[in-house]
C-alpha cells in the first residue's frame, strides 16, 4: 500500500510541469517544434519519475528491514552468535575428571550422633570424547564410574534423657557401592569478549546409570553367636541435566572446567533383597530447579 501510494504522488507530480509549459507556447511557433519540445519535456519527467520511484523505493525498503530484525540479528544481540571461534568446526575435544577422598573417624561427634567410629574412601572417574560439528558447539559421550565403602566400627544416636529417651545404635556396619553412568551431551560455547581464552558454557546432559550396593551389619547374638544380617540392592535410572560452566585455556590446547548443575529431571528404580528372603523396591522420580552443590564439577580437556 505505501509503495502504491508513492508511484501516485511522483507520477502527479511529473505530469503538472508539462501542462504548465504547454500554456507558454506561443500561437506562431511551428507545430514541429511545439511537438518536439513536448517529447523532450515528456522524456525528462519520466526519467525524473523513475529516478525519484527507485530513490523512493530504497528508502522504504531499508525502513522496512530496520523495523523487522531477523533471528539471526536477535541471537547476536543476546551474544549467542559471534564472530570469534572459540572451538572451530571438525576439532576433537578429549578430557575428563577424577576424585579420590578418604576419611578415618575416632570417637568423633557429629551434631546428635555420637562416637563415630569409622574409615572408609570415595573415588570418581569421568573420561569424555567430543567432537565440534559447528564452531563453537560440541556433540560428546561421557562415562562415569564411582565406588564408595564405608567400614563403621561403632556409632550411636540419642534422643532425650539418659533413662527414658531414645538410643539407637550401631555396633558394626560395612557397606560397599558402585554406580556407572553413560552420558549423551550437547554444548554450547559463548567466548568472553575478544579473547580465545575465555569462555562461558552451557551443557545439557542425558544421562543412563546403573549400580549394585551391599551392607553387612551386625544384629545381635543369639546362643553366643553373632548374627549378622545383610542386604543386596541394584538400581537402575536416567535422567536429564542442565550445567552451565566456564572454561579456561591454560596452554593452547589444554583447559580447566568448572561446572555446576542447576536443572535435572531424574527417574531411579531401586531393588533390594534383604537376607536373601525379603524383597522390596522403591521408584523415584525427580524434578529441581536449583544449585546442586554436589554436582559441581572440576575437570581437564584437550582441544586438538
Amino acid at each position: 500500500m505505501q509503495k502504491s501510494i508513492t508511484i501516485i504522488i511522483a507520477l502527479f507530480a511529473a505530469i503538472r510541469p508539462i501542462a504548465a509549459q504547454q500554456h507558454e507556447y506561443t500561437v506562431g511557433q511551428p507545430a514541429a517544434t511545439v511537438l518536439e519540445a513536448d517529447a523532450a519535456i515528456e522524456n525528462m519527467s519520466a526519467a525524473q519519475t523513475a529516478i525519484s520511484l527507485a530513490d523512493t523505493l530504497s528508502v522504504t525498503e531499508i525502513v522496512t528491514a530496520e523495523q523487522q530484525p531477523s533471528a539471526g540479528d536477535a541471537r547476536r544481540h543476546r551474544g549467542f552468535s559471534t564472530t570469534n571461534t572459540f572451538v572451530p568446526k571438525g576439532q576433537w575435544i578429549f578430557g575428563g575428571s577424577a576424585s579420590y577422598s578418604t576419611h578415618r573417624n575416632n570417637d568423633y561427634k557429629l551434631l546428635m550422633i555420637e562416637g563415630i567410629t569409622s574409615d572408609g574412601y570415595t573415588v570418581n572417574v569421568s573420561p569424555m570424547i567430543a567432537i565440534s560439528p559447528k564452531d563453537n558447539m560440541a556433540l560428546g559421550v561421557r562415562f562415569i564410574y564411582g565406588r564408595t565403602m564405608l567400614d563403621m566400627d561403632n556409632a550411636s544416636l540419642k534422643f532425650g534423657e539418659a533413662d527414658s529417651g531414645v538410643n539407637i545404635s550401631v555396633d558394626y556396619m560395612h557397606q560397599i557401592k558402585q554406580e556407572y553412568t553413560g552420558a549423551i551431551f550437547w554444548r554450547q560455547y559463548i567466548p568472553l569478549g575478544h579473547s580465545n581464552r575465555f569462555a562461558i558454557f552451557t551443557e545439557i546432559q542425558l544421562c543412563f546409570s546403573g549400580g549394585q550396593s551391599a551392607i553387612v551389619a551386625e544384629d545381635g547374638a543369639v546362643d553366643g553367636y553373632q548374627k549378622y544380617r545383610g542386604t543386596y540392592a541394584s538400581h537402575y535410572g536416567t535422567s536429564i541435566g542442565l550445567q552451565p560452566g566456564i572454561v579456561a585455556f591454560a596452554t593452547n590446547n589444554m583447559a580447566f572446567e568448572i561446572s555446576i548443575g542447576v536443572f535435572g529431571i531424574a527417574y531411579d528404580h531401586t531393588k533390594q533383597t534383604h537376607n536373601q528372603v525379603e524383597v522390596g523396591n522403591i521408584k523415584t522420580s525427580t524434578m529441581n530447579f536449583k544449585v546442586n552443590l554436589l554436582s559441581i564439577g572440576f575437570g581437564a580437556s584437550f582441544y586438538l
